[in-house]
């Protein structure tokens, strides 16, 4: 018997694996039918000058949407109007805030001499609107104006000419 002898220490392993393990591929999911996207009601708005914000549905989100909305029309170019998109969008804005909602989401876009406003309210279940509101809009300039309905709350709408 060899007395020098002693063992490896630590004791020899094998080498890791040059690849790591990859774990197992997804299953392919089943495509959604065409029915079923169809129950999702978003907005959108396509080739044009946009702009959006989401406030909380509070008393001072009125004042800050009008600010918005007035700095973003002097971004693009226009000033004549400021009085009246910002009357309109305090308004709108105030209106779906009482609807009860936690938040308010605006929306603004321009295209051909004209500014559309759009406010969501973000809680379903309402009625269309108040009578009185879509009056008051027109009263303010507005060339146009309407509300509806869908899942993701009321919405109310206006367009200006710019």
């Amino acid at each position: 018997m060899d007395a020098e002898h002693h063992p490896d220490y630590p004791p020899t392993t094998p080498p890791p694996p040059k690849r790591p393990v990859q774990p197992p591929l997804p299953t392919p999911q089943p495509k959604t039918s065409a029915v079923a996207v169809r129950g999702q009601h978003r907005m959108s708005m396509v080739n044009r000058r946009a702009a959006n914000w989401t406030l909380d549905a509070a008393p001072w989100a009125a004042g800050k949407a009008q600010t918005n909305v007035i700095e973003q029309l002097h971004t693009w170019g226009h000033r004549s109007i400021d009085a009246m998109a910002g009357d309109v969008t305090k308004l709108l804005v105030g209106t779906a805030a009482a609807d009860g909602g936690r938040r308010v989401s605006l929306h603004l876009a321009y295209q051909k001499h004209q500014a559309l406003i759009v406010v969501l309210s973000h809680r379903s279940g309402l009625a269309v609107t108040n009578e009185s509101v879509l009056p008051e809009i027109a009263a303010l300039g507005a060339s146009s104006c309407g509300a509806d309905t869908a899942e993701d709350g009321r919405r109310l709408w206006v367009v200006l000419d710019l």
